[in-house]
């Protein structure tokens, strides 16, 4: 399998509107070739009984139903606030604006 070349590399630089040097486009091309043939090394291990997959744990949902409940009244939950105003938090101002 013949391996990417620099102006492959220089090509997709130009695409992606990289603007690479002489060194960067030999040092891509390896890159990039070298990650090719993992790619082509996977693809020819996986046989056609093996299901694509996107992880290699089968996953579930562990979160909880989604439930309407009551919640605190705002005064019960603003009475353990240090700073309240207007049935809301009040807390220090951290920006110069006014």
């Amino acid at each position: 399998m013949p391996g990417i070349t620099r102006e492959e590399v220089a090509h997709l630089a130009r695409l992606a509107r990289l603007e690479l040097s002489s060194e960067e486009l030999d040092h891509f091309a390896g890159q990039l070739d070298d990650i090719i043939g993992a790619v082509a090394a996977v693809s020819d291990v996986a046989g056609e009984d093996v299901p694509p997959t996107s992880h290699p744990l089968p996953l579930t949902n562990v979160m909880r139903p989604d439930e309407v409940r009551p919640s605190l009244p705002p005064e019960q939950v603003l009475s353990q606030a240090p700073a309240a105003e207007q049935q809301r938090f009040k807390v220090p101002q951290i920006l110069g604006e006014e």
